[in-house]
């Protein structure tokens, strides 16, 4: 299959995951050089070494199941590929996770800019990332501060992540569905249309959904198609939604300690999950 043919099946799936434009992502994407999704699940196709993601989106006293549901599953697809992910987060989120995932907790709030800034430098001389994934993690607005779709400041809740992005040192991939994430300062001029304290900070490769969990299955499944098509893609939408809300997390639309992400049932990632695979069997027979 040629180069063009392989951006071809990306946009197609670039498309899909912006179907629904409840939140404006797919008239964002319209800003977007298509084939981000492949350049992306290049990016982590090539990768041996660390790889960190970000993630962790604050919801009442707790967090949202969509960001770490699809960070488990790029956690996964690293070390299916040989590199060594590391999830970084708050206090909540670690807490969840750190029993089945290497994780590390995120500098808090009150120590600062300046705090989070010595923390991500001190971390990336130690143990340097190959990669860095920020998945469904707030960024920082215009002012400074962090907020969520309704405009709540929300920065007291959110630890010190903006660095880990903005200094690393190596590829940087961010994903994003509302425009107040980090790394969605690179599509700033269609953010400006919407009615939300957009983040500012860019990436290498912005990917856009409806939801971000998806656009991270997605990245899963391109990567695993560039890498080994004779291999089924697999996903555990459905475990891994259960396997959150078990440990504390809610869903960030509907405040419910229920499996669904951002109000949609598990069903409707799974039915992505299967025309993307179909896109992609699609590709192999073309």
């Amino acid at each position: 299959m040629t180069f063009t043919d392989a951006t071809a099946l990306s946009e197609s799936i670039e498309a899909m995951l912006v179907a629904r434009n409840h939140r404006g992502m797919a008239d964002v994407r319209e800003q977007m050089t298509r084939g981000y999704v492949l350049r992306a699940a290049k990016l982590i196709s090539a990768c041996s070494g660390r790889v960190y993601i970000l993630t962790g989106f604050p919801v009442g006293d707790t967090f949202e199941t969509d960001g770490p549901a699809g960070a488990m599953a790029l956690y996964r697809l690293c070390q299916h590929l040989g590199s060594e992910p590391v999830i970084l987060s708050d206090p909540q989120v670690v807490a969840a996770l750190r029993d089945d995932f290497t994780c590390l907790t995120l500098p808090p709030s009150a120590q600062g800019d300046a705090g989070a800034v010595a923390a991500a430098d001190a971390l990336y001389r130690a143990d340097p990332p190959t990669l860095l994934i920020s998945i469904e993690r707030p960024g920082s607005a215009a002012d400074g501060r962090c907020y969520n779709m309704a405009g709540k400041d929300i920065t007291a809740r959110c630890g010190g992540a903006e660095p880990y992005l903005v200094r690393a040192n190596c590829p940087t991939i961010a994903i994003g569905d509302g425009g107040n994430e980090l790394g969605m300062g690179n599509v700033q001029n269609s953010l400006s249309k919407l009615n939300i304290h957009p983040a500012v900070s860019t990436c290498d490769e912005l990917v856009v959904a409806d939801v971000s969990n998806w656009a991270a299955y997605a990245l899963c499944a391109i990567t695993r198609w560039l890498t080994d098509r004779a291999q089924s893609i697999e996903h555990h939408i459905q475990e891994d939604l259960e396997y959150l809300v078990a440990r504390g997390a809610i869903d960030g639309v509907t405040g419910n300690a229920t499996p669904t992400e951002d109000g949609f049932q598990a069903a409707e990632g799974e039915r992505l999950m299967q025309a993307i695979q179909n896109t992609l069997t699609s590709g192999d027979q073309a």
